[in-house]
């Protein structure tokens, strides 16, 4: 591969102006593996499609855990009426 950084990243934009998203990814995704020390042979044949990008705000530890989803027919239980909370029928003592 004897593609300069500067060669992709004009690919990549120019992928993006085409509206041509996936092949703007790819690229952006070879890019990012050259930079980070990989050798131009494993960047090139590398597969990307399986990366994906942290979510913006997720950040530290423990962000990287999956949240849980409810299962589709799941509903929340009511909530508790306010004026009725903490009052019984008894009277006490």
């Amino acid at each position: 591969m004897d593609k300069t950084m500067e060669d992709l990243q004009r690919e990549m934009e120019a992928a993006a102006n085409a509206l041509d998203f996936e092949e703007a990814r790819r690229l952006r995704d070879q890019i990012n593996l050259l930079r980070g020390g990989a050798d131009a042979a494993d960047a090139a044949g590398a597969d990307t499609s399986g990366l994906v990008r942290q979510r913006p705000g997720a950040m530290g530890l423990g962000t990287s855990r999956q949240r849980p989803v409810p299962p589709p027919e799941w509903k929340p239980p009511p909530k508790p009426d306010l004026m009725t909370t903490g009052s019984s029928s008894r009277k006490r003592k």
